[in-house]
C-alpha cells in the first residue's frame, strides 16, 4: 500500500511539473521556434507578403555581401551608436548607485526619479525627446536662443541626430542600470570596508580595490545586458529619426523592420531579404555575446 501510494504521489508532482512549464513551452514554441523556422524558409524566396513566394536559392545572401551598403551602414551606425551610449551611460549608472548608496539625503526619491524613465513608453518618449529638440521651436533650441545663440537644426545633421539618440536612450536605460549595480553594492560586506579604513585606505582606494572587483559578476551582466539592448534598438530610431537624414540614424534592426513594413508609398515588403538580414544580424549578435563572455571570463568569479 505504501509504494502504491508513493507511487500516485510521485505521478502527481510529474504531471504537476510538466503542467507548470507547459506555458513556457508553448511560448517558446510559438514566439521562438516557429519565427524561426519561418525565417529559415522565406530566406530562399523572394516574397511581398501578397504575391505567390518564388524560389530564388541562395540570391539573398549573395546580395547581402554583394551589393547591400545601406546595411552594412547601418551595422556600423549601431556599434557606434551602443559605444558612444555606453560610454556614458555604464559609468553614470555606477556613480549614481555608490552616491546613493552612501546614504545620499533624499535617495528613495532620486533612485524613484532615476528609474522612472525605463517605465515610460519608449514611443512616448521618442515623440517628447524629438520636440524637445525640435529646429523651431524645441524646448533646448529656445533656451540657446534665450543665451543668446542661435538655433540648431538637430535632426538634419547626422553627427547631432546621433548625439540626441544616444541621449535619449541614456536617459531610459540608466536608471535600470543604477538599480542593479546597487543590488550588486548592497551585497559587498561591510566589514571589508572597515577592515581596509583601519588599515588606512581612503574611499578611492576602497573604490579600486574592493567595491569595483567585488562588483565583477554584477558588472559582467550589467554590460552584457546594455551591450545587446544597444545593439537591437529599434523602436527609439523609428519613432524620432527613422533612420533620417539619409540613413545616418538607421539601426541594425530598424533597417531591418522597414524591409517587412516600409514607410513610404513606393516601397514594397521585402520578406526573402529581409529573413536574411535576420540570420546575419543574429550571428552578428551571438559573435559579439560569445567574444563578451569569453573576454570578461574572469569577471564572472569575485578574486
Amino acid at each position: 500500500m505504501k509504494n502504491a501510494s508513493a507511487l500516485r504521489f510521485r505521478r502527481k508532482e510529474i504531471i504537476q511539473s510538466y503542467a507548470m512549464i507547459l506555458p513556457s513551452v508553448i511560448g517558446l514554441g510559438l514566439f521562438v521556434v516557429y519565427p524561426l523556422l519561418w525565417v529559415v524558409r522565406y530566406c530562399l524566396f523572394s516574397y511581398n507578403g501578397v504575391n505567390q513566394p518564388i524560389f530564388v536559392g541562395f540570391e539573398h545572401f549573395v546580395r547581402l555581401f554583394d551589393n547591400s551598403p545601406r546595411y552594412w551602414q547601418a551595422v556600423g551606425n549601431t556599434f557606434i551608436f551602443a559605444a558612444g551610449k555606453l560610454v556614458v551611460e555604464l559609468p553614470l549608472a555606477l556613480l549614481c548607485a555608490a552616491l546613493l548608496y552612501r546614504g545620499l539625503r533624499g535617495r528613495s526619491f532620486f533612485r524613484m526619479v532615476y528609474f522612472l524613465p525605463s517605465m515610460l513608453s519608449i514611443a512616448v518618449m521618442g515623440i517628447m525627446f524629438y520636440y524637445l529638440f525640435g529646429s523651431f521651436n524645441g524646448v533646448v533650441n529656445e533656451f540657446i536662443v534665450a543665451l543668446g545663440g542661435k538655433r540648431i537644426s538637430w535632426f538634419t545633421d547626422p553627427t547631432l541626430a546621433m548625439i540626441v539618440l544616444m541621449i535619449a536612450s541614456i536617459w531610459e536605460n540608466f536608471g535600470l542600470n543604477m538599480l542593479f549595480f546597487m543590488t550588486g553594492l548592497q551585497s559587498i560586506p561591510e566589514e571589508l570596508y572597515e577592515a581596509a579604513a583601519i588599515d588606512g585606505a581612503d574611499r578611492r582606494a576602497q573604490f579600486f580595490y574592493i567595491t569595483l572587483p567585488m562588483l565583477g559578476p554584477v558588472t559582467q551582466m550589467v554590460v552584457l545586458n546594455a551591450l545587446l539592448g544597444s545593439l537591437k534598438v529599434t523602436d527609439l530610431v523609428l519613432v524620432m529619426t527613422d533612420g533620417r537624414p539619409d540613413g545616418a540614424t538607421q539601426m541594425m534592426m530598424s533597417f531591418i523592420f522597414r524591409q517587412f513594413f516600409p514607410s513610404g508609398s513606393k516601397s514594397a515588403s521585402n520578406y526573402g531579404y529581409g529573413s536574411v538580414l535576420i540570420i546575419m544580424s543574429a550571428l552578428i549578435l551571438g559573435v559579439v555575446t560569445a567574444m563578451y563572455l569569453w573576454s570578461t571570463r574572469r569577471n564572472s568569479e569575485i578574486h
